[in-house]
């Protein structure tokens, strides 16, 4: 990774934090003696930062220049060539939040083969083009419940997030989401009415929940990703 791909990083992963309400551009400006202006130009693309000043960011935003590195999907090529994909197993938050997967985010790989990877279609809208497309995160025994049998507590779950739409994947069949339920996910059967997201459990004992979708908001941006694999512990 050059300079240019360093500074281009940081900025996206600021913006992600901005975006997310963890910083804002005159905190940002009080943790490291920048002026606003100076932030906000480097943010919008209009300049680039000295050296100094990246390592003052890095330093403020407890960040390395290792989070700033490439996943390990494109740390390891070699994989490619074994026809073996190698997907990062993060954090709910790092699934709903981060474009791209730093890899101190990710806790552990899940390799699956590259043939079944490059067979799933995607179905994306708005800036999701930009995100890294397959992660996997695994499933908390208070979010197994409401999906029994269909979804095992700790089991492992692969999100592509390069399909937010409400289409079907498959005829007949209801797309599961992992859906943004505040800062958490949901692992939900969606609909969409009247301005609502109707988030269906697999086990019926458990109720239907409902999440407003504003005027100005696609339903689709609250829709993280459709569950594209669903691996249960034996």
């Amino acid at each position: 990774m050059n300079f240019t791909q360093m500074h281009e990083r940081l900025r996206l992963e600021l913006l992600r934090r901005i975006q997310r309400g963890t910083v804002s551009v005159s905190l940002l400006g009080r943790q490291t003696g920048f002026g606003q202006a100076h932030l906000s130009n480097f943010l919008h693309s209009r300049r680039q930062l000295s050296l100094e000043a990246l390592d003052r960011i890095l330093t403020a935003q407890h960040l390395t220049v290792a989070d700033l590195l490439p996943s390990a999907q494109q740390l390891e090529p070699e994989t490619k060539g074994s026809g073996v994909c190698a997907i990062p197993v993060v954090s709910q938050s790092v699934a709903l939040f981060e474009p791209v997967i730093r890899p101190t985010a990710i806790q552990s790989l899940l390799y699956l083969p590259a043939v079944a990877l490059e067979s799933v279609h995607a179905r994306i809208s708005g800036a999701r083009r930009a995100w890294e497309r397959f992660v996997a995160v695994r499933i908390a025994a208070v979010d197994a419940p409401p999906m029994d049998p269909l979804l095992l507590p700790q089991a492992i779950v692969l999100i592509d997030r390069h399909y937010n739409s409400l289409l079907t994947y498959r005829p007949n069949r209801a797309n599961l989401y992992a859906v943004r339920e505040g800062s958490r996910l949901a692992f939900r059967y969606v609909d969409f009415l009247a301005r609502r997201l109707v988030l269906r459990p697999h086990n019926l004992d458990f109720p239907v929940s409902l999440i407003d979708v504003d005027p100005e908001e696609s339903p689709n941006e609250l829709l993280v990703g459709r569950i594209a694999l669903i691996l249960n512990e034996l």
